[in-house]
């Protein structure tokens, strides 16, 4: 009944949803997000309904494999190399974009964004003791302890609960390594567990077209572009530095391994839709995992361990390209001349902040409160910003997913973990097929 549906390549359903949201939303005006904001909001919902899952199922999978078969020590280290390098060329970009776009430069007078609230900016030990969950469960329920208004403690939603995730499920990874045969049923259960929410990911994938048209059609019925023209420079920027990451640095990486970058871009496509729509690397985790193992040959163990982990702390966009550039935008704005020691804090502070905030709600907000503390610049300017974060948050974390995506790649291709065919013959569909609706 739904061939002719799922014969349209996933790609072009979700651009379709996209291009009649932004309609919808330009013809409804403020209307749209009371008429269409649900849909997008229900979407979110579905993704991050099967996230923890994933991810929880997916990891133990991952560590009970590769165990036998590689390092982990070894690929991890390999990992967050590239994480780390990756990141500290994002923020070379946004510091050369501010120099070169400018934005802080003849902007008027800004206010403040009525809704900002300073941000408490967590430190690294504070991440890496929150990374042990002292109740599991909550955990896994993406909820932590938290206390209310008459001080009892109870439990509250909390994104850093992924990190905490990833943990137990390692520990319970190497424990099934470790039992060797009195455990061999629980491993393949695992194995059976995590092709289970992939293929609970793929229903929920279908709808992405109308969460898109959702979320769209509320993006642009709610900005006008009056709250977009008196920082319409550092926009630009931004969208610039990103996109020049994102072709530049992340395809001339890929043709140093020997990768044809175009084929890397057609099979990530999908996931790069999700985070700039969803505008939350969480969010779009599943499928930039869809896009790892399916679409370009990542190893699935590999890819199960690397991906989630890169939805938490691999943050190019909001954690290195924007601080730099909004560093450099305040320091223009308030005509303070950076120094040489101040670039280089600045470099330092956005590569490894970004490991402290990870999974922080906010993290670019927080990011940017973290390398402007450090610059010695004023920290209530970064409210000027918060006015426009939605359409800016938009691009940042399309740059996020594509390097969440890019450097599992890059180390199944060192470690010959990477399948070739797949990789070369680059699908773009991550959701249900032609012949599963049959």
């Amino acid at each position: 009944m739904f061939k002719w549906w799922f014969g349209i390549k996933f790609w072009k359903r979700v651009m379709a949803g996209f291009v009649l949201g932004a309609l919808a939303g330009w013809a409804f005006g403020p209307d749209a997000e009371t008429w269409f904001g649900p849909l997008g909001d229900v979407y979110v919902d579905l993704i991050m309904m099967i996230a923890v899952p994933l991810v929880f199922f997916a990891v133990i999978n991952a560590v009970s494999s590769l165990a036998g078969q590689q390092s982990i020590a070894a690929l991890a280290g390999r990992t967050f190399a590239w994480f780390a390098l990756t990141a500290v060329l994002a923020v070379g970009v946004g510091l050369v974009a501010g120099y070169v776009f400018k934005p802080g430069m003849g902007v008027g007078t800004l206010q403040v964004a009525s809704d900002y609230t300073p941000k408490d900016v967590p430190g690294v030990l504070d991440m890496l003791f929150h990374l042990v969950p002292p109740n599991p469960v909550a955990a896994l329920s993406g909820a932590a302890i938290g206390k209310n208004a008459d001080g009892m403690k109870v439990l509250v939603p909390n994104n850093g609960t992924v990190l905490q995730v990833i943990f137990f499920a390692g520990l319970i990874g190497f424990a099934l390594v470790k039992l060797g045969e009195k455990t061999a049923g629980l491993r393949k259960l695992a194995g059976e567990a995590s092709e289970m929410m992939i293929q609970v990911t793929r229903f929920v994938l279908e709808f992405t077209p109308i969460g898109t048209f959702g979320l769209i059609a509320a993006l642009v019925g709610g900005y006008g572009f009056e709250q977009l023209k008196p920082l319409f420079q550092f926009v630009l920027a931004l969208y610039a530095a990103c996109a020049f990451h994102i072709i530049v640095v992340y395809g001339g990486l890929l043709l140093a391994h020997g990768l044809n970058p175009l084929k890397f871009f057609r099979g990530a496509f999908p996931g790069m839709q999700v985070g700039f729509v969803a505008s939350s690397s969480f969010a779009a985790m599943p499928v930039s995992l869809r896009c790892a193992i399916h679409n370009l040959g990542v190893d699935k163990d590999y890819a199960g361990f690397a991906v989630p982990l890169g939805a938490t702390i691999k943050m190019d966009g909001c954690g290195a390209i924007y601080p730099a550039l909004a560093a450099v935008f305040i320091a223009q704005y308030t005509g303070i001349e950076l120094s040489l020691t101040q670039y280089v804090i600045i470099a330092l502070a956005s590569v490894l902040g970004s490991f402290g905030t990870a999974g922080v709600p906010g993290t670019a907000v927080i990011m940017a409160t973290v390398v402007l503390s450090a610059a010695g610049l004023p920290l209530h300017v970064i409210g000027y910003l918060y006015a426009i974060d939605r359409v800016l948050d938009m691009m940042r974390t399309m740059t996020n997913v594509t390097g969440q995506i890019l450097v599992p790649v890059l180390v199944a291709r060192e470690t010959g973990m990477l399948d070739q065919q797949i990789y070369e013959a680059a699908s773009t569909n991550v959701g249900m097929e032609a012949g599963d609706a049959a």
